[in-house]
């Protein structure tokens, strides 16, 4: 807790005066990064005191960048529920104060500019302690889980923006949202939409930044739910100029973008990419793309602006290509490079004593068959691997560079 204190006390600094005019100095995103991602705030998990320092300081930054507060007390809102031990059970918010309930904190800002319509604008700040359910990590000893770009690149990304809009953009208002307990589940955005602190039929649209601090070389970006309305392809494309944009119409995805487009508000997700340290303590400040950050931040900028005068965006609903995904009993042991748009499956990592380790496969390699199936993208290469059970065991053909690998697997429990 005095490390707590101690941050806090660093947060207030970032916060003072810098001149006599009482103008406030700029915080970067990388800053914004920095204090979230710090091994002070112990992971931000829902719930503690970690997640806590976090939304205190994503409300003065709210205030200080002129953003009304928007939440049930302040910028803040807050909700309790009871943790899941069935994933298929809905989750219940009306619990009352005792053993095994949990409370998480929505902070909520509001840009008023008088106008018909709202823009959301969101990302969530919680993440996974020590190690929480969802953890990647197998390591013996409790680390903590400092999600840098899961997601403090997210909300670093929507400050940034915040300050931006802050004097532009006069078409619509606009609110800001850092939720909780999207790692539990979306809990925080699925509460706010049942709960909301404005009127949602006045929502035009909603922009989610989940994990958008690892722009690689290449400048790949993914852009989910352009199909939820009819001009979004079109303003993806007409204000890209550095990206090499990856599209997907889908408006349900295991980020909060869901939950707005569950209550028919048109939704885009932007997201750089998995990589190795997903989930796993090696999250951390150095490793992410700042440079990237900041033109990530000015490309949705580009597109709200683009949006000022369109009014308000029809909503269309989209196929949910969730349901199409087979069952798995078994894992290769994989993380997949789900940006690349070749012919294949591209690894982008390798987990440690998995079938695909076991095997020699390694980080780049591009699976074009699995078994007699050939992979020519991600779809291909699940419904191959979803035919395995434990203990088979068959070939798979890789791409390495230039030329053709084939190894023995045998696979192992999913």
């Amino acid at each position: 807790m005095k490390n707590l204190i101690v941050v806090l006390f660093l947060m207030v600094l970032f916060s003072c005066k810098t001149d006599s005019k009482e103008e406030t100095r700029t915080i970067s995103i990388e800053e914004d990064v920095v204090f979230l991602a710090s091994d002070e705030l112990e992971g931000r998990q829902t719930g503690t005191d970690g997640e806590k320092a976090a939304a205190n300081y994503i409300a003065e930054r709210f205030k200080n960048l002129g953003l009304q507060a928007k939440g049930t007390n302040g910028y803040f809102q807050a909700f309790s529920f009871k943790p899941q031990t069935d994933p298929h059970q809905k989750v219940n918010y009306t619990v009352k104060d005792g053993d095994s309930t949990i409370t998480g904190t929505n902070v909520i800002g509001f840009l008023d500019n008088n106008a018909e319509n709202t823009i959301i604008i969101g990302a969530h700040y919680d993440h996974l302690g020590y190690g929480a359910e969802g953890s990647l990590y197998r390591g013996e000893t409790q680390e903590i889980h400092n999600g840098a770009d899961d997601n403090a690149s997210g909300v670093a990304v929507m400050l940034s923006l915040a300050k931006k809009l802050a004097t532009t953009n006069s078409g619509n208002n606009y609110l800001f949202m850092a939720f909780s307990g999207e790692e539990m589940g979306l809990l925080g955005s699925n509460y706010f939409t049942k709960n909301a602190t404005i009127d949602l039929s006045k929502a035009n649209y909603m922009i989610n930044m989940d994990m958008v601090g690892r722009l690689k070389q290449d400048s790949t970006l993914a852009v989910y739910g352009v199909g939820t309305s009819p001009i979004l392809k079109h303003v993806i494309k007409a204000n890209n100029s550095k990206f090499k944009i990856i599209e997907n119409e889908s408006g349900v995805g295991p980020s909060d973008h869901t939950s707005f487009y569950n209550s028919d508000i048109p939704v885009m997700h932007f997201f750089t990419g998995q990589h190795e340290d997903y989930h796993k303590p090696g999250d951390d400040t150095p490793k992410l793309n700042y440079e990237g950050m900041d033109m990530i931040s000015s490309y949705i900028f580009e597109i709200i602006s683009d949006l000022d005068d369109n009014g308000k965006l029809p909503f269309r609903t989209t196929k949910n290509e969730s349901d199409d995904v087979p069952v798995f009993k078994v894992a290769l042991g994989v993380i997949p490079d789900y940006l690349f748009d070749g012919k294949g499956m591209r690894i982008d990592g390798i987990t440690e004593d998995k079938a695909a380790h076991k095997a020699g496969l390694e980080k780049g390699d591009i699976v074009i068959k699995l078994g007699d199936s050939l992979v020519t993208n991600m779809n291909s290469y699940m419904r191959a691997l979803s035919s395995f059970e434990e203990g088979d065991k068959t070939k798979v053909v890789v791409k390495r560079g230039d030329i053709e690998v084939e190894r023995d697997i045998e696979f192992q429990k999913f």
